[in-house]
């Protein structure tokens, strides 16, 4: 069994989702569009949090999804603009959560409908296996 900060790491449950990724990179947004088509989805607050599998301790997703965001973007999307200091520090408390996601999805020049397509693909492939 795998430990985190000298606790065990609960097993997944089954079915849940995580979505994860900078702010302002599309998470609520997908959260509800799944939440809509049914599923068990929750965002989780990996990008505020140093200690770097808290996605995995908290929430125990089943499938994990890392949603990116270029800083312009984060800036465009976000008053007031989030400062470059802050989206780095960003980036690096998600490096465990991205290397360890079922799906990334560059959010940059995609519709809200568009990532949800994708993020419900690998759903329905990933639930069904």
């Amino acid at each position: 069994m795998d430990q985190v900060l000298g606790r065990t790491v609960p097993e997944p449950i089954a079915g849940r989702i995580a979505v994860v990724g900078v702010c302002a990179a599309g998470k609520t947004t997908l959260v509800e569009r799944l939440r809509a088509a049914g599923y068990d989805a929750v965002q989780c607050g990996q990008e505020h949090s140093h200690i770097a599998q808290m996605w995995r301790l908290l929430t125990r997703p089943e499938i994990l999804i890392y949603l990116d965001a270029s800083l312009a973007v984060v800036r465009a999307r976000r008053q007031p603009p989030l400062p470059c200091y802050l989206y780095h520090a960003q980036v690096d408390r998600l490096a465990h959560a991205r290397e360890h996601a079922d799906l990334v999805v560059d959010t940059d020049q995609r519709l809200p409908e568009e990532v949800a397509e994708l993020a419900l693909a690998i759903v329905a492939r990933q639930l069904r296996s």
